[in-house]
């Protein structure tokens, strides 16, 4: 059963969100703190979760904080990538924004509808599934054949082969990694990097990679892309500081090097 954890101090959308869980067949549990959440992680019945929905504006804290550590917390590093979408009540674009970069996958702004909010979880879990049923694959970055054959098989993992390495993606765990160093990413950071691995001859305008990654894009949110890349560029010096991995067409958007 699809489980998911709702961490909201509002009893009224607690309440209202409870009862579309319910319809749609899904369980919920309901914290109404922030301290609630990283013991509930650890517990045995966190092992079946599907999503967390977070209130950014907790009594006893922020959402985004605590978004935070769930993305970085060792003992919990089965549930990292647990999708994770953000309540809020800011309409103001930079806290979105922020949000986003914490590791968040979407965000729904107060007052929002129950079932706008169940559509956004199914279209995350719908884009996760596409990623798991890729099947082995690997894509030389100077090969211009059209590379969507592999999405039509399944369960294995994908391999990926260009002029800055080799690239391993696992979707069992979700594990990406490049010259056999796991890369640290968040969801929508990792859906980036493989859109590029996947049409590395291709430019990349900031819509376009936010079309790849939500089903809900908003324009007016493209530069988060560029927070996004300058975020996945630290993670990848991590790993090598001499391979120029992304590079920025200016004007167009970012594309593999060399495009």
């Amino acid at each position: 059963m699809t489980h998911i954890l709702l961490v909201e101090d509002d009893p009224a959308i607690a309440m209202s969100l409870k009862v579309t869980c319910k319809r749609e067949g899904w369980q919920m549990t309901w914290l109404d703190n922030a301290s609630s959440v990283l013991p509930m992680l650890h517990s045995h019945e966190a092992q079946d979760l599907s999503a967390i929905i977070m209130d950014v504006g907790l009594p006893d804290g922020d959402g985004l904080s605590l978004c935070q550590q769930i993305r970085h917390t060792p003992d919990i590093d089965a549930l990292k990538d647990l999708p994770i979408v953000f309540l809020t009540a800011r309409s103001d674009e930079v806290d979105r924004i922020l949000g986003l970069e914490m590791g968040g996958d979407d965000y729904c702004a107060k007052p929002f509808s129950p079932r706008e909010l169940v559509a956004r979880l199914k279209a995350i879990w719908r884009r996760e599934q596409l990623i798991q049923q890729s099947g082995s694959h690997i894509i030389n970055s100077n090969d211009s054949t059209d590379n969507t054959s592999s999405n039509n098989l399944s369960g294995q993992a994908l391999t990926f082969e260009n002029q800055s390495g080799v690239w391993h993606y696992q979707p069992l765990n979700y594990s990406l990694t490049w010259q056999e160093q796991k890369l640290e990413l968040s969801n929508t950071e990792r859906k980036i990097l493989l859109t590029l691995l996947q049409a590395p001859n291709q430019v990349f305008s900031r819509e376009q990679l936010l079309n790849a990654v939500s089903d809900y894009p908003d324009h007016r949110l493209a530069r988060t892309i560029d927070s996004h890349i300058k975020s996945i560029r630290k993670q990848l010096a991590t790993v090598d500081t001499s391979i120029e991995v992304i590079h920025t067409h200016r004007g167009l958007g970012y594309a593999l090097c060399p495009a």
